[in-house]
């Protein structure tokens, strides 16, 4: 269990990591390309969701592997689970209909979610 929650969660954080580093440090038209709802929030909501999604991909690797308070890797990816839950609300609500990818990360952080319990 340790070796498959170490590869779906290192890929998820992974994921994470960038998008969420790419939020904090690009402009809105860097990330338009890329992200077309960049402009129906806030600036400061955008660099806070993309600072949520950094500690995010930390609490995902870091517990398991120091072995402190390991919970905090399956509440972590429930977070996640969470977050995209809401991503997919708000790319219907701009009527994009391109959620594959959104689902595709619900179900990795639920699989971490649930190997992450078993650790």
């Amino acid at each position: 269990m340790n070796i498959a929650y170490g590869i779906v969660a290192g890929l998820l954080a992974l994921f994470y990591l960038y998008a969420g580093t790419l939020k904090v440090v690009r402009s809105r038209d860097q990330l338009r390309p890329m992200m077309g709802w960049v402009d129906r929030i806030p600036l400061p909501a955008l660099r806070a969701l993309g600072t949520v999604e950094v500690l995010g991909a930390i609490g995902l690797v870091l517990p398991p592997s120091t072995g402190i308070a390991p919970s905090l890797a399956a509440a972590a990816a429930g977070g996640f689970v969470l977050l995209q839950s809401g991503a997919i609300v708000v790319h219907l609500r701009i009527e994009d209909r391109r959620i594959a990818l959104n689902v595709g990360l619900i179900v990795a952080a639920g699989v971490s979610v649930w190997l992450a319990t078993r650790l």
